[in-house]
């Protein structure tokens, strides 16, 4: 009976699974158009491990969260709260928006919407996610160790990405001292 194994967590895991599915295709198009206008992708090594500490928080929510764990609805409430977040950084960045590092030289750095607040909102947003989604479930323990793990791959992920913008933000900065 699928009871046994499909469960509220189940569906919860499949159904990020699809949504960040989807957000990768619309990160593929905004990467590719990126690239042609002579943008350079910075830590292309390393995209594989923050796709694969993504795949593996799903897959521990599906795998690992028993299929009759309760839901404790406000952490839900939480969690869905974030997703308004997430996709407010998404339509802050726009085109420039990718899972990727990419940057180009005439692009702006942003600093509007939740920029206004936090250097890297996006990150914040995947590491209280990757914490919150499995405590949704009881499950504190695998959230705060997938929270640890994202923490360490996202903490690279950005030195990358700083070091790929510091030019742009250098630059930027002088322009409006002026």
């Amino acid at each position: 009976m699928h009871a046994d194994w499909l469960g509220p967590p189940q569906v919860a895991a499949l159904l990020v699974l699809l949504q960040r599915g989807l957000e990768e295709l619309h990160s593929q198009r905004h990467t590719r158009a990126l690239l042609a206008e002579g943008a350079a992708e910075a830590g292309r090594s390393y995209y594989f491990v923050v796709a694969v500490a993504h795949l593996a928080w799903i897959a521990s929510i599906f795998f690992l969260i028993p299929a009759d764990a309760p839901v404790i609805w406000p952490l839900l409430a939480l969690f869905l709260l974030l997703q308004i977040v997430r996709y407010w950084v998404i339509g802050t960045l726009g085109r420039y928006w990718t899972h990727r590092i990419i940057t180009l030289d005439t692009a702006p750095v942003v600093k509007a919407g939740p920029y206004r607040y936090l250097k890297h909102p996006n990150y914040a947003v995947t590491i209280a996610e990757t914490l919150l989604l499995p405590a949704v479930f009881g499950a504190f323990a695998l959230g705060v160790i997938m929270a640890a793990v994202w923490t360490a791959v996202i903490r690279y992920k950005i030195e990358l990405e700083d070091a790929a913008l510091s030019e742009r933000r250098a630059a930027q900065s002088s322009s409006t001292a002026k």
